[in-house]
């Protein structure tokens, strides 16, 4: 398997496995509720009241998400934390969605940060050293990650009227909220409301992996390397699924805020 791509999957279950020790002493440490749950955010009460719009951006208010920055850092766009149901998003909201993942200052330094592990790694051999080669480096990770997210979050959700959003179940057992982020990278809703196969999540990625083999150099364009980019990226997503499931819990933990 290409060693950029083991290293990224490394990280990425290290990260995974911090977050398995964080979130069960966040539920063991939670107070019992003082009063009932607030109702729904798809009311249009709440919807349309001054509290539930302050601090919001117009694309938040738009889609009904939050971009509640995950550790502060990481951008968090097309979360839902509290509504339900939402009215459908437009083909042009969801280009918006994808846009501002893909544009958002946290993007340049992750991407920055792979390029550097490739480059660390001398991989691909035919690109050797130099600033240069850090560029293609630099230029392949951007691509990668930013063609996927476009095609998960975007092009085929319009192709396909499904709905790019996550949706945060935020109550129940650890092992339930845990199963619920990676089964909605299987399972997804539509622009009418109902579940079906998440087949932007799977057919999205795999044409961003053969996509890749145009600016990947010759002796990375082999099946084996498309299947590890594919692979890569859906690993990344159930992750950052399970990072949008249950940040809230670490933000009241960690740093003390009961709301974004």
């Amino acid at each position: 398997m290409d060693c950029t791509i083991a290293r990224r999957r490394h990280l990425s279950l290290r990260i995974l496995i911090a977050l398995l020790f964080i979130a069960p002493s966040t539920f063991a440490q939670q107070p019992a509720p003082q009063s009932p749950a607030p109702a729904p955010a798809d009311s249009a009460k709440d919807k349309d009241s001054p509290d539930a719009q302050v601090g919001k951006s117009k694309l938040e208010k738009e889609t009904g998400t939050v971009n509640d920055r995950i550790f502060e850092v990481l951008p968090n766009y097309g979360t839902v934390e509290t509504a339900k149901t939402l009215p459908p998003l437009t083909s042009g909201q969801k280009f918006r969605l994808a846009t501002a993942g893909v544009f958002d200052w946290a993007a340049y330094p992750f991407n920055g940060a792979l390029a550097a592990i490739s480059q660390a790694k001398n991989d691909p051999k035919s690109w050797g050293q130099g600033w240069g080669a850090y560029g293609k480096r630099y230029g392949e990770s951007f691509a990668d990650n930013s063609i996927g997210t476009y095609m998960t979050t975007a092009i085929f959700p319009s192709l396909l009227h499904e709905d790019p959003r996550y949706y945060q179940l935020g109550r129940g057992s650890f092992v339930h909220r845990a199963y619920h982020g990676i089964n909605r990278l299987f399972v997804t809703r539509t622009d009418s409301g109902h579940d079906r196969f998440n087949i932007s999540e799977s057919l999205g990625n795999a044409v961003a992996a053969g996509i890749s083999n145009i600016y990947h150099p010759a002796e990375d364009r082999t099946v084996g390397r498309n299947l590890s980019t594919f692979g890569f990226l859906i690993l990344y997503d159930g992750l950052s699924n399970e990072l949008k499931e249950f940040w809230p819990d670490i933000r009241r933990k960690v740093f003390h805020k009961n709301t974004p």
